[in-house]
């Protein structure tokens, strides 16, 4: 009697759990970013706004507004940024397709089996050295790349003529606003980290 055929397994892991954990963890952070928001009528009372005495005051003012509104400016910023990209739709198709092809050819793609393209195999290095240059010829040789500065040095005026013209001697900081990385800015500490991890964990 003939023995039943055997199919062969493979040694990858699945990417949804690592794909998953990171969203899990974007979305905990931005939470915890949006819980320590101030009330935007704070940010726009016109009876708080006044000019600047000096070049020193307006950075002093522009320091001490941030470490309080930290949470709203950032999120200015990226009200900017998302307006610039939505009425820029190639820019917005543009980064999405870069950004789905880091998380699925590279990030949480397992090692085993190697990435087959056109009938051509990919090593794991070579598959990083496509996605670099890809990175670099998508953001400095199309317009993506002066879609995202300019929308970055729009956010930034807004944010740094608000600050310097708003004058904080009525705000309120404790010690744990005055730290430089608290809210969405921890992302870019512990959360890069974090996601590192879990990508490598879903390579292994």
């Amino acid at each position: 009697m003939a023995s039943p055929a055997v199919l062969p397994m493979s040694n990858s892991q699945p990417t949804t759990p690592a794909f998953r954990s990171l969203i899990n963890h974007i979305s905990t952070t931005v939470q915890t970013g949006f819980s320590n928001r101030r009330p935007w009528s704070e940010l726009l009372d016109r009876s708080a706004f006044s000019k600047p005495e000096s070049f020193s005051d307006a950075t002093l003012r522009i320091r001490k507004n941030y470490s309080y509104f930290r949470i709203n400016y950032l999120s200015l910023l990226a009200i900017v940024l998302a307006f610039s990209l939505i009425t820029n739709p190639f820019s917005l198709l543009t980064l999405s397709a870069l950004l789905a092809a880091w998380l699925f050819l590279y990030l949480f793609r397992p090692s085993d089996p190697p990435l087959v393209i056109f009938g051509r195999q990919f090593s794991e290095r070579e598959t990083l050295g496509v996605l670099i240059v890809l990175t670099v010829v998508v953001i400095f040789l199309t317009s993506v790349g002066a879609v995202l500065v300019s929308a970055l040095m729009i956010g930034l005026a807004i944010v740094c003529t608000h600050a310097a013209f708003r004058a904080p001697e009525d705000l309120f900081l404790d010690d744990s606003q005055e730290s430089p990385a608290t809210g969405f800015l921890s992302f870019l500490n512990g959360g890069a980290a974090n996601a590192a991890t879990v990508a490598v964990a879903a390579r292994v």
